[in-house]
């Protein structure tokens, strides 16, 4: 787990507390004692797991969540309060929370709400990482090979696709060859996996 933890509390006691159980276990914790610290320096910040208290003054954590979200931050948030409750918990969960902790924290429930957040972003990354390689595949398609290639994602056969578009069979399968030459793969599955990682729809 060596992505970052981002901790926002306002209880000086709690932020040393749980910063110093975090980095005993390796992990890479950065303390901020207000939700106008965390924002001012979100923008400069890599992704990691954020750990917010319910209860602070000006902004609560809820709100401190909404206005990341708001921000396009959506990373895995665990709340943790000490004074929980149902409609609050509700809340955390509608804006994405993967955890919703009571003080005093457990230190396992902790580790383990940290560790999902940590995969969560390790699945996003990659995801995104697959997404960048699919577009700029795609990119290096002609506009009448990417349309061919929309309709090999959508099951078409050569020959629907060439009535399609009113060319010949022939044409279309050269079509299809620049495709293959241009992925690297004569494989429709393949080629189809890049079109949907690019943003493509079935």
């Amino acid at each position: 787990m060596s992505l970052p933890v981002y901790l926002v509390d306002d209880d000086d006691a709690v932020r040393e507390a749980i910063g110093l159980l975090l980095r005993t276990v390796g992990l890479q914790v950065r303390s901020f004692a207000s939700p106008d610290a965390l924002l001012t320096s979100i923008d400069a910040l890599p992704p990691g797991c954020l750990i917010l208290d319910i209860r602070m003054p000006v902004m609560s954590g809820l709100k401190l969540q909404q206005a990341l979200h708001d921000r396009g931050v959506t990373w895995p948030t665990v709340i943790i309060s000490g004074h929980g409750d149902i409609e609050a918990c509700r809340r955390a969960f509608r804006n994405g929370a993967i955890d919703f902790l009571s003080k005093p924290v457990d230190e396992e429930d902790l580790f383990d709400a940290i560790r999902r957040g940590h995969d969560a972003l390790e699945r996003d990354s990659r995801h995104a990482a697959e997404a960048a390689e699919a577009k700029e595949l795609l990119s290096r398609l002609t506009p009448r090979e990417a349309e061919v290639l929309e309709m090999i994602a959508k099951g078409l056969t050569t020959r629907q696709i060439a009535e399609a578009l009113g060319l010949s069979a022939r044409t279309v399968d050269s079509h299809r060859a620049a495709i293959a030459a241009k992925f690297g793969t004569t494989s429709t599955a393949e080629q189809t996996r890049f079109w949907l990682d690019a943003g493509g729809s079935r």
